[in-house]
């Protein structure tokens, strides 16, 4: 009998059949999985167990939350494997270049949209939070202290700011949608290529001609783009020398996008005033990560969580509905995939976002 390996993560003692996501519950397809003559290992180990199982796996499901490295020696070993899906959006934890490169009639799938809402309001709960200064008063309250003076000496409003995406696709334009009732002084996007002109109007916001224009204006810089050679340590020491000083960056999208010790060292001197996201490199992240402790002068300007904003639980029966239709279509053999899910199709790419045109494109 043909395998399917699930690797998702631990749900522990609060484990709930809610929790699609989580290894014990294993997206809640196991019944469907064995019906269509497969049966499934759910695991979130990501070491030898993989190793081990991956093997004899015709399908791998994992996501980008937790992710497990799908490598060209772990691809090498699995000579049955025909489907790789992501339970989300971010197919960057696979090696798509060697599958595309090896000619194995392999495709890698993902659930677009299951989770634009979910990380589009955690942007904007993570660029309140900072601009507010909402942690550090959150914290001083729990240490028994009243001193407002502290907070509020780098807590600011919303309304009147220039706040910018870098990345304008579906998660990108949702967070510009959200920020627009604020009344910013001005939005700003960058990406390869512009919306409409219908929906620019909608959300008040203009398209920049570089990454480098945007960050120079903006007070808020968001990051809403795909992990590829392209966008790896895009934001560096040489592009964070070209903000305004005293930004807040707020990074949703992948932690490889950002170099970490250049992001905490312009948030230690200044040039940001505050950093949040919820994305890692790698994931988990170590516990000397520079992410774990850095803050501003004030020690303030930390905004991190644990890649949770894509995996609440709206967001993973949307992502557990669409693996199960990837499921469907692959049992079936026709293969009618929704086009917006396929990063790669019998091993050949199918989108713009991955694949040999390397520039800086950024819609996703």
């Amino acid at each position: 009998m043909s395998k399917v390996l699930a690797i998702l993560f631990k749900g522990g003692e609060f484990n709930t059949p809610k929790l699609l996501g989580s290894a014990e519950n294993a997206l809640g397809l196991k019944k469907f999985i064995e019906e269509n003559g497969r049966s499934i290992f759910s695991t979130s180990d990501k070491g030898s167990t993989i190793d081990e199982h991956i093997k004899d796996a015709e399908i791998v499901i994992s996501t980008p939350f937790n992710p497990v490295y799908i490598t060209k020696e772990r691809i090498e070993s699995a000579k049955n494997l025909k489907l790789l899906v992501t339970a989300g959006v971010g197919s960057d934890h696979i090696d798509l270049d060697y599958i595309e490169k090896s000619g194995r009639d392999i495709s890698v799938l993902e659930v677009t949209g299951s989770n634009t809402t979910s990380v589009a309001e955690h942007a904007l709960l993570t660029i309140l939070s900072l601009i507010k200064n909402f942690i550090p008063a959150h914290e001083s309250i729990k240490e028994g202290k009243w001193d407002i003076a502290r907070i509020a000496r780098d807590a600011y409003d919303l309304e009147g700011k220039t706040v910018g995406t870098i990345g304008c696709g579906r998660i990108g334009y949702k967070v510009l949608e959200r920020l627009y009732p604020f009344k910013p002084k001005e939005l700003l996007y960058y990406d390869y290529q512009g919306l409409t002109p219908e929906l620019e109007q909608k959300v008040g916001a203009k398209r920049v001609d570089s990454i480098e224009e945007l960050v120079s204006k903006c007070d808020v810089v968001n990051i809403s783009a795909p992990l590829h050679s392209g966008t790896k340590g895009l934001i560096n020491k040489q592009l964070l020398s070209k903000f305004k000083d005293g930004a807040y960056l707020v990074n949703t999208a992948r932690g490889a996008i950002c170099v970490p010790e250049d992001v905490a060292e312009a948030l230690k001197n200044g040039k940001l005033r505050g950093y949040g996201g919820d994305v890692w490199y790698p994931q988990p992240p170590p516990a000397d990560h520079p992410w774990r402790t850095m803050a501003n002068k004030y020690g303030d300007g930390n905004a991190m969580t644990p890649h949770i904003s894509g995996s609440n639980l709206d967001a993973q029966a949307r992502y557990s509905l669409g693996v199960k239709d990837i499921l469907t279509s692959y049992f079936s053999g026709k293969f009618d995939y929704r086009p917006q899910d396929i990063i790669l199709l019998h091993g050949e790419y199918a989108t713009k976002a991955y694949g040999a045109d390397k520039k800086v494109k950024l819609a996703k």
